[in-house]
């Protein structure tokens, strides 16, 4: 991104009173935010109010600044980015939403915008049962292939966010942090740890400007994005009146599955997730209940499990080949590249595999694994 268009796109979302909303209509037309700037002032009437034709036409006190501490911040780290809408990798989940950002500050591994998620949320207090759960139900389903979405709150989030990191230790998918403040700010500051795993290992998300503080009113619009960016919304623990219960139901809202661990009628952080489970969502007492409601990530699990259990009885090289393979016809070729192997060493090993029944030699010196009953 070039310095003038990223002033741009910061003048479109710092005009007041302009609005996401106007804003994309601009987008519609134009196709990007330097182009909004180029157009005669009449061709604004047609989208804008003349409150907001005003505004946009005005130039912000603080733009300069702020598009110099941005252009800093996007320069001072390989890990920083801005993702814009209508770039390539915007996440289709989003779009899909009634209100995507038009831009999100990325600090971390971009690249997990594009992978199946689900959002963990519950209360900034938990139960002691409460954050084990979250975290041991991150862990597994980031093992299971999900990449975990959180908001980096207190208690049930931040046990979330960990399982997660701790799953991809093993193996497994990571986690996405939704921030309600700038990037450059961190909140809770007992975090700091926390985002700084998640900014080498995971993502830190906002689609607040930089130097953004801690504003209540940014928590509950931060809510849509959690949401939004999953297949599916766990709720661990969480009273009636909860934040995490605005995240089911624009989770709900956007088609997205809901789900909900119950807990003791006596407890009041069972009461937001019982009411949950009188309104639909499903009752949660282990992985399967989720990965069944969402088959492609049960599949997976499934073959991912089951090359894990039929070569645990085989020579090292051997099933280090099989786990390469999958169950997908592969190449001698294509499957060197996903290994170490000499071609010659890997001919040998196939050759073994094939003589011990584990694969199959296909027409066009393809190979296949055999899946045994």
């Amino acid at each position: 991104m070039e310095r003038a268009e990223l002033a741009a796109w910061l003048r479109l979302l710092e005009s007041p009173g302009v609005g996401l909303e106007a804003a994309r209509r601009l987008l519609t037309q134009t196709g990007s935010a330097p182009a909004i700037f180029d157009l005669p002032g009449d061709a604004w009437q047609a989208v804008l109010s003349p409150a907001q034709r005003a505004s946009l036409g005005q130039v912000p006190d603080h733009l300069a600044d702020l598009v110099e501490q941005t252009w800093v911040w996007l320069n001072a780290d390989p890990r920083h980015d801005i993702l814009l809408l209508g770039d390539a990798d915007y996440p289709a989940a989003l779009l899909q939403t009634a209100d995507p950002p038009l831009l999100l500050y990325l600090h971390g591994r971009r690249e997990l915008l594009g992978r199946p998620a689900l959002a963990i949320v519950g209360s900034r207090s938990p139960t002691a049962q409460g954050v084990d759960n979250a975290h041991r139900f991150a862990q597994d389903l980031s093992k299971a292939g999900l990449t975990i979405v959180s908001g980096m709150a207190l208690g049930i989030d931040g046990a979330a966010h960990r399982g997660a990191l701790d799953g991809a230790l093993a193996g497994g998918a990571s986690t996405l942090a939704l921030m309600g403040t700038g990037l450059d700010q961190t909140y809770p500051r007992r975090h700091l740890q926390l985002a700084q795993e998640i900014s080498e290992n995971g993502l830190l998300i906002s689609e607040y400007s930089l130097g953004t503080p801690v504003l209540p009113a940014n928590f509950p619009r931060r809510n849509r994005l959690i949401a939004g960016l999953s297949m599916g919304c766990l709720v661990v623990e969480a009273a009636l009146k909860s934040g995490s219960l605005i995240t089911a139901r624009l989770a709900s809202e956007a088609g997205r599955e809901v789900f909900a661990i119950p807990g003791s009628i006596h407890s009041p952080l069972s009461r937001g997730c019982h009411e949950l489970i009188r309104q639909g969502a499903k009752l949660v007492e282990r992985i399967e209940d989720i990965l069944e409601e969402l088959p492609s990530i049960q599949a997976a699990a499934n073959a991912k499990q089951a090359v894990a259990e039929n070569v645990s009885n085989l020579p090292t090289a051997q099933a280090q080949v099989l786990n390469l393979m999958g169950f997908d016809p592969v190449s001698l070729d294509g499957l060197a590249q996903r290994g170490a192997w000499p071609v010659a060493d890997l001919s040998g090993l196939l050759l073994e595999l094939e003589l011990n029944g584990e694969i199959a030699r296909l027409a066009g010196q393809l190979f296949q694994r055999r899946k045994k009953a």
